[in-house]
């Protein structure tokens, strides 16, 4: 039996009137008619047809079938207005991790992988105690407790939400050198001594034209009052009490912050105070000691 679909494109543009199966460059090929990247549409079919993009690429004439080009077009439209490709297929990659990803956190970030890089780089390999504050889809964490078994790493957060996403994620990676906290920064930390605290908080000043591109993430893990610089400050007062003497901190921040975050790092008697670039040049992460 002939599929006389199976080679029109048409079949699944202009609003996604899919009503017979589809071979995969034909519903790549509708896709990018609609404005979507390449490499976004494959990824999304990768993970509606349950297998990899690789596959995909090396068998363009493979059927997608009806239900399959069906979701495929639905996601597409949520991509065209705006929605971040990780909500559609609710799983983002971090450090070669692959996250469970929602609406209730954060998207994480390449750039955001420096934080882990600087943790590993400067930390002995021993047993460590370290702090994640804000740990959204448990990125951070996550990836140093792969990285290091013998460090016990607490991940926190205010929002429930979260961190039922990030015990998702724990449980799946099956890493049991995480505990997860609620509670509003250092203040699930208790009276433990920790070797660092590290965190990606909000720090996205109220109003920034940036956050129109951010729509659909949570306000709460982007925006901080006081131009952006509120929660920084908060961790860096609160994580004096819960440092031992040299310990880390570790604070991803704007790319316009630094010279006001070192300022005040220094004058809450932080030494060693470092900023680290990202991949594209910007001031991304500060490093500071507790003396």
């Amino acid at each position: 039996m002939v599929d006389k679909g199976m080679n029109n494109p048409a079949a699944v543009e202009g609003g996604g009137n899919v009503t017979e199966r589809q071979r995969v460059d034909a519903l790549l090929s509708a896709a990018q008619a609609q404005g979507i990247a390449r490499l976004d549409a494959e990824i999304l079919l990768a993970a509606l047809a349950r297998t990899t993009r690789a596959h995909l690429v090396a068998y363009p004439e493979k059927q997608i079938d009806l239900v399959t080009a069906a979701m495929f077009q639905a996601g597409l439209d949520r991509l065209h207005s705006g929605e971040p490709l990780a909500y559609v297929t609710g799983l983002r990659e971090f450090w070669s991790l692959p996250l469970v990803v929602a609406p209730a956190v954060l998207v994480p970030r390449p750039e955001t992988e420096l934080v882990v890089e600087l943790a590993l780089a400067r930390l002995a390999d021993a047993r460590q105690r370290v702090a994640d504050l804000g740990t959204g889809s448990g990125a951070i964490a996550l990836a140093l407790a792969t990285e290091r078994p013998a460090w016990w790493i607490v991940a926190t957060d205010t929002s429930a939400d979260a961190l039922q996403i990030a015990q998702i994620n724990r449980d799946r990676l099956k890493l049991g050198n995480v505990e997860l906290r609620q509670g509003r920064w250092c203040d699930a930390l208790g009276a433990e001594p920790y070797d660092a605290v590290v965190s990606n908080p909000p720090y996205v000043a109220p109003g920034d034209p940036a956050l129109t591109a951010l729509r659909h993430e949570p306000v709460a893990a982007l925006v901080a009052p006081d131009d952006g610089y509120a929660d920084l400050l908060a961790i860096a007062a609160g994580a004096r009490s819960r440092l031992k003497h040299g310990g880390l901190l570790l604070l991803e921040h704007g790319a316009t912050q630094r010279e006001r975050l070192s300022h005040e790092l220094a004058a809450l008697g932080y030494s060693g105070i470092e900023c680290h670039h990202d991949l594209a040049g910007r001031d991304r992460v500060t490093a500071a000691i507790w003396p």
